[in-house]
């Protein structure tokens, strides 16, 4: 029998960290989010806050729940904070190294031995990172779309050691406590979504860098001839042109097929710090205010 999580820790309070915070706390449960340190901690907590408020001028939540929900939240710079949760997902940067850090130190910390350690990576697969752990067991990987709020998708991720009634739990806490939608996955690179998305937007920069058609012409087409509700480009800004870079970079590592291959441009645009809509400007220019 699965176990009702009502305490859940979230390790990184950026775009997505913050997203998975507000979705768990709106859903009423104690929710801690640890960010680098305390200075980080309290952008986090703004983010989240700007993020309810915009939620109650657009008539989505009304404004005592919205209160109700930043109330239930704990902001700090402390991993130790997050000793006593029976769930933690992790959301730090996608990168390999520092994710492996972060569930080798929360295996410390964590104190539940049935808590279980879950992964929002994009492209990493869950397996590197329940092994840097002593419950690999525990580890899965609970990937949530953005912006978390609105999107009802998330991709439940297991590994070969997954035990199956913590993959039991997780699905029923994203259904029933989060009322959003799974859809299972194998631990393979880039998972469902991205392993179908990851190549298009890769296909749409390589169109774009060969100079066959702009940026505004490639995303144009796709919205007004395909119905696509945003354009590749703008959806690769949109989800960050570094983060783009790095899934692609995973699934090329891990299936060596050309397609999944990042292409020059996209790479020298985040060594130019060009990363899309978060900096203000990448394949297209937006107002950062």
């Amino acid at each position: 029998m699965s176990r009702q999580i009502r305490r859940v820790g979230v390790v990184g309070g950026g775009q997505m960290g913050a997203g998975i915070a507000e979705v768990c706390a709106r859903a009423g449960l104690d929710t801690v989010v640890c960010e680098a340190d305390a200075v980080a901690a309290r952008a986090a907590r703004e983010r989240v806050a700007v993020s309810l408020e915009r939620a109650v001028q657009r008539g989505k939540l009304d404004r005592i729940p919205a209160e109700d929900a930043l109330t239930r939240m704990v902001f700090t710079g402390s991993l130790g904070d997050l000793a006593d949760r029976q769930l933690v997902v992790e959301a730090v940067v996608e990168n390999a190294e520092a994710k492996t850090e972060v569930f080798t130190a929360l295996d410390k910390i964590v104190e539940d031995p049935e808590a279980i350690l879950a992964t929002n990576t994009s492209a990493i697969p869950v397996m590197r990172l329940g092994m840097a752990t002593r419950r690999a067991d525990h580890v899965l990987g609970l990937h949530f779309f953005n912006p978390v709020p609105v999107l009802p998708l998330v991709e439940v991720v297991t590994s070969l050691h997954t035990a199956p009634h913590v993959t039991t739990t997780a699905e029923e806490f994203v259904t029933t406590a989060l009322g959003k939608t799974v859809v299972r996955s194998q631990d393979r690179a880039g998972f469902v979504v991205n392993a179908l998305l990851i190549p298009y937007l890769l296909s749409a920069v390589r169109m774009a860098e060969s100079g066959f058609a702009s940026a505004a012409d490639v995303d144009a087409g796709m919205e007004l001839g395909c119905a696509h509700p945003m354009g590749p480009l703008k959806l690769a800004d949109l989800i960050g042109l570094d983060t783009v870079a790095s899934i692609a970079a995973s699934l090329y590592d891990e299936f060596k097929e050309p397609l999944y291959a990042p292409p020059p441009l996209l790479l020298r645009m985040v060594e130019a710090g060009l990363l899309g809509r978060k900096t203000g400007r990448g394949f297209h220019t937006y107002d950062r205010g």
